[in-house]
């Protein structure tokens, strides 16, 4: 019988920077009695890799371009987070009161390219959070020190929350991914009717980040880890990259 488990890894403390991740999330699993297994898949939100890469800023240290200064008086929002939100990006793509969407340096089109001041931690008010440096080299890494801890082959996600352009609403998405398949081409493969399949790619990667995520939450759950067991995922090593469209296919540039 296929089956699909979800296990909320709770009990963290709050994280800083240069916390041992990997020890303490086979903590979190074997209090949550579910000890780490091989093919089992660990979806961890950002922040907590992003609190532990020591990617908090202290917002006291930011001044503010004259480019930052006149777009926060667009989108309404404070020109320091507006400066570390330039500084994360490659591109305005859209700038309205209350909202700003920019193309992060990674190529993922977001709002205010990840910069956050929510659950940021001690001192919340001063401080905003970035996006890992490398979420995919975040997730080797994380994926390499539970091997050498247990031994296992676990893949990794690092979780985000992303609107979507077409819904209502934000889900988790994969920004980085250790172990697992980020996109699987499922073309060429036939359907129920021997009709081969000829567009289809599942965002693999995508769908267990969001799936995580109904535990995860977004407010006060304090869930940022989720042991995934049953993927029906081959592992594979692959990138988050995989899951940004090129832009010569954007629909929306």
């Amino acid at each position: 019988m296929r089956q699909l488990t979800l296990i909320a890894l709770e009990g963290l403390p709050e994280i800083e920077a240069g916390a041992p991740l990997a020890r303490l999330l086979i903590g979190a699993a074997e209090r949550a009695g579910s000890t780490l297994q091989s093919g089992d898949v660990l979806v961890i939100a950002q922040k907590i890799i992003s609190k532990a890469e020591g990617r908090r800023v202290a917002l006291r240290d930011v001044t503010p371009g004259e480019r930052a200064t006149e777009l926060a008086r667009i989108v309404q929002k404070d020109p320091r987070l507006v400066e570390l939100m330039l500084q994360e990006s490659q591109e305005v793509v859209r700038a309205k009161p209350g909202v700003l969407i920019l193309e992060h340096r990674l190529g993922f089109i977001m709002a205010n390219a990840g910069v956050d001041r929510s659950n940021v931690g001690p001192s919340d008010d001063a401080c905003a959070l970035l996006l890992p440096e490398d979420p995919d080299a975040s997730a080797r890494a994380l994926r390499l020190a539970l091997r050498e801890l247990r031994y296992l082959e676990v893949g990794v996600i690092v979780n985000d929350s992303f609107g979507r352009a077409w819904r209502n609403g934000v889900a988790g998405v994969a920004i980085g991914v250790a172990g697992v398949p980020a996109l699987v081409d499922m073309r060429g493969r036939a359907d129920r009717q021997r009709r081969p399949l000829e567009v289809t790619q599942i965002a693999a990667a995508d769908e267990l980040a969001a799936a995580a995520s109904v535990l995860m939450g977004q407010a006060d759950e304090s869930v940022p880890a989720v042991l995934v067991r049953g993927s029906p995922y081959a592992p594979r090593e692959s990138s988050a990259r995989e899951l940004v469209r090129p832009r010569a296919e954007d629909l929306f540039r």
